[in-house]
């Protein structure tokens, strides 16, 4: 896959900075009460009438003003309970608002939350047909749409067993395929894709990327930078209900990278930080930034770090886990058998270390990590880390180990 040519990205900006609004917010608010006391019997209710009356309120959105363009690919971006999911529901129409109008023009596909919208007492065939025919479609378009929603979830076995002996996968895989093709105007992704398998994902991404070129507008909320580089033409991180910043996606990452791991003067002034990870992500052999990759591909995982005092020869490292949480190697500078050299405070540096994909199909957390000479970058005793700060998604036929090394087999008839 080629990079995308400046120009190209230049003539996109253009058409959507002309581009009409799409998505309108106007100072939303939303709050929600939690009661000091809950009744889980009616016992309790009649021993104890006036319990209930207290409750602490939560500002899940506090005064969110956004405008998305027709065509825009946006990311929205934050740490748990900013208010990210909070927003699309309101989007959605799920939650109602305390404060403020939103204004969507066109039809509106949300894919938010695994399961929303589906009965689980009834089979795939019934729930894509009825909710095909929430999101707009005519009964007509539903049953002629069917076979496809079915084929891109790859469960044409499934169709006629209830939903609620789904697998959490299976069950994201029709979501999806059927918010995906109502070709609504408007869609509401959350990040419940991570739920998905590599090779789901792998599919996901690509139809992302026909959308895109479709002039479709997503709202893609995501924890993973690497899919807001990627795809969003921009983006805003959340924070407490708040906006923290709205711009370009390498402005997004950036703020949201400071929000996790604290800007680097003040790390050093609190906690003796000497540096700070700034960024992480992956990329091809040719500097094209990814968050897939089949196996057998060369992939070089970059982090750029930036340092808060001067340090000599620190040890730069990896550490990159699966979806359960195992390690599944840790390169680093110190096995490299260099010296990195001296890097004084205020400097800046990218670390590239390049390998061959042969990784089993998964989803991969790159943690990048700086250390003392002599090691321990990856424990408590490390100079600076950054945990999960970017992932990549490996696609290829599954074998059932955790890495696909090449092998000669010879097999002698006796």
């Amino acid at each position: 896959m080629s990079a995308i040519a400046p120009d190209t990205v230049q003539r996109r900006a253009g058409r959507l900075a002309a581009a009409d609004t799409a998505v309108a917010v106007h100072g939303v608010s939303k709050s929600f009460r939690l009661p000091h006391h809950r009744y889980s019997t009616l016992k309790e209710r009649a021993l104890h009438p006036f319990a209930a009356r207290s409750h602490d309120e939560l500002r899940a959105l506090d005064s969110v003003d956004l405008e998305v363009k027709q065509g825009e690919f946006f990311g929205i971006v934050g740490r748990n309970g900013s208010g990210k999911s909070t927003l699309l529901k309101c989007l959605a129409g799920i939650y109602s608002l305390d404060e403020g109008q939103i204004h969507l023009h066109g039809r509106v596909s949300p894919f938010i939350e695994l399961g929303v919208g589906f009965n689980p007492d009834l089979t795939a065939r019934d729930n894509v047909l009825i909710n095909a025919i929430m999101l707009g479609l005519t009964r007509r378009e539903a049953r002629a749409r069917f076979d496809e929603i079915i084929a891109f979830a790859e469960l044409e076995e499934f169709v006629d067993l209830k939903l609620k002996n789904y697998s959490s996968g299976m069950a994201v895989r029709l979501g999806f395929s059927v918010a995906v093709s109502v070709q609504a105007d408007v869609l509401l992704v959350d990040e419940v894709l991570a739920v998905g398998d590599a090779s789901f994902q792998r599919k996901c991404f690509d139809e992302f990327d026909r959308m895109k070129a479709d002039g479709r507008t997503i709202l893609f909320v995501t924890h993973d930078m690497g899919s807001v580089e990627r795809f969003c033409d921009r983006g805003l991180v959340l924070e407490r209900g708040r906006i923290a910043d709205l711009g370009a996606p390498e402005d997004i990452t950036r703020t949201y990278s400071e929000l996790n791991f604290g800007d680097p003067a003040e790390r050093a002034d609190s906690e003796g930080a000497p540096a700070r990870i700034a960024a992480a992500w992956c990329e091809t052999t040719a500097s094209e930034r990814i968050v897939s990759s089949l196996q057998g591909e060369d992939v070089i995982a970059c982090f750029e770090v930036e340092f808060a005092e001067a340090l000599e020869n620190p040890a730069f490292g990896l550490i990159m886990r699966n979806e359960v949480r195992h390690t599944i190697f840790m390169p680093t500078t110190e096995l490299a058998g260099g010296l990195t050299g001296r890097f004084e405070a205020g400097s800046r540096a990218t670390v590239r270390m390049r390998f061959s994909n042969r990784l089993a199909p998964s989803r991969y957390t790159l943690t990048p990590c700086i250390g003392p000479p002599g090691g321990g970058y990856g424990t408590h005793d490390s100079l600076a880390r950054g945990d999960d700060l970017a992932a990549l998604l490996v696609e290829g036929p599954v074998t059932g180990g955790v890495v696909d090394l090449p092998v000669e087999v010879e097999v002698v008839r006796e």
